[in-house]
């Protein structure tokens, strides 16, 4: 007759059971952490981070400066819809669909009539003065504040020009007032910003988000943030 161990048994049918448990719970949590990782993923690209496609040339050096309309190989960036301050040399992504014009007493307006309609659609501009700050451009020369601005962002050779711009041309220099932007494009000579008539001020809530990284192509890979100084050489 065959002598059976109970206690044996049923230790090895423990050991069982609790190795079945320990896989068991590794397997929730692995799933668990995984749940967590997609929705944190998926809130960050809902609610945060953007991809944006740029189109033009208005940003050239800083974007698309390889830009053929015939091949389409426009740079794509990750904008920041959450951003706490914007301040000078940030790139905004703007829906300018109203255009904000200073009279002669410098108070904001809207135009109306002929020549006076918003470029309405959507622009990406670096900031260039915000509110309380005075802006002038004389000489191929943009001034803030009373200080000639340096920018080796811009395109190499361009001057900044008001000529057949139209917004501020006899105004200059203004005060933009709180709640406002004055923006520019860095391609100076191709490009449609504050100095025109269609675009004018920028209001706050007409900001998208602001411009982080340049991930497309990924060769050219760049931190947006530190644009405003320019190319490395």
């Amino acid at each position: 007759m065959e002598n059976i161990n109970e206690n044996t048994e049923n230790k090895d049918n423990g050991q069982e059971n609790k190795e079945k448990s320990t896989v068991l719970q590794d397997i929730i949590e692995i799933a668990e952490s995984t749940l967590v990782t997609v929705f944190v993923i998926v809130m960050v690209f809902t609610y945060i981070l953007h991809p944006v496609n740029i189109v033009g040339h208005s940003m050239v050096p800083t974007l698309n400066k390889n830009y053929d309309p015939m091949k389409n190989n426009t740079d794509k960036i990750f904008m920041s819809t959450v951003y706490f301050n914007v301040d000078y040399g940030d790139i905004l992504v703007i829906d300018k669909d109203v255009n904000y014009l200073l009279d002669e007493n410098g108070n904001v307006y809207v135009p109306e009539g002929a020549g006076s309609a918003p470029i309405g659609e959507c622009i990406i501009k670096r900031v260039i003065a915000k509110g309380g700050q005075t802006v002038e451009i004389s000489n191929g020369k943009v001034i803030v504040d009373g200080k000639e601005l340096d920018e080796p962002y811009i395109n190499e050779a361009d001057s900044t020009s008001d000529v057949g711009y139209g917004a501020f041309t006899d105004q200059y220099p203004i005060t933009v007032p709180d709640g406002y932007y004055f923006v520019m494009g860095d391609n100076r000579n191709h490009s449609t910003d504050s100095r025109a008539r269609c675009v004018g001020l920028v209001k706050k809530d007409q900001i998208y988000g602001k411009a982080l990284v340049k991930y497309s192509p990924l060769k050219e890979f760049d931190i947006l943030t530190d644009s405003v100084k320019g190319p490395e050489k």
